[in-house]
């Protein structure tokens, strides 16, 4: 079966880049994520952002990390380096998973994707939860090893051995993934 892409840039936000949950590991990403998304959207791949976007005051997640990405805020808009454009999907989510309780799944499916590249925050958290629906819903996982990351090298190591060997996700750097599209 022919592969039918879309890229779910997991949780790229203000908050988690420069704000509230800043990441500086988040900035070092921004260029490779660019690049992949500029490319993407240039060959019609779908550029879906799946982001925090909490309840004050309600959100179990915020329990145990404090209020971050309060919908409607700053703090949980794309970060501007990454042209959010008009052709992009946002699909807000409060929890780790892009597909839970939200419309990702249907939104995938209308599309026509089987295979989902993912970027973005974090290896161990909300990538890692992402692709774990994403896996068992049916979709490949392809993971741009240099898109993504964690607050630390150890998290990241850890998160992407974990989809490999358990999602058998394909671990590929950006250029990688754009020669194959």
């Amino acid at each position: 079966m022919e592969k039918k892409y879309a890229v779910l840039v997991v949780d790229m936000l203000n908050d988690f880049v420069t704000g509230a949950l800043k990441c500086d590991r988040g900035l070092a990403i921004v260029p490779k994520t660019k690049k992949l998304l500029a490319g993407c959207r240039e060959k019609g791949v779908p550029v879906i952002f799946c982001n925090d976007a909490h309840i004050k005051g309600i959100d179990h997640e915020l329990k145990f990390w404090g209020d971050h990405a309060i919908a409607g805020t700053h703090g949980a808009e794309v970060i501007p380096e990454l042209d959010l454009c008009d052709k992009d999907y946002v699909v807000p989510k409060r929890r780790y998973s892009g597909f839970f309780q939200t419309d990702l799944d249907l939104l995938l499916r209308e599309l026509g994707v089987n295979t989902v590249i993912m970027t973005g925050l974090h290896a161990h958290m909300c990538v890692r939860h992402t692709s774990a629906d994403a896996y068992q819903y049916g979709y490949n996982v392809v993971v741009a090893k240099d898109a993504t990351d964690s607050f630390t090298e150890e998290d990241y190591n850890y998160g992407i051995k974990y989809l490999k060997e358990t999602y058998d996700a394909e671990i590929s750097d950006v250029d990688t993934i754009l020669a194959s599209l």
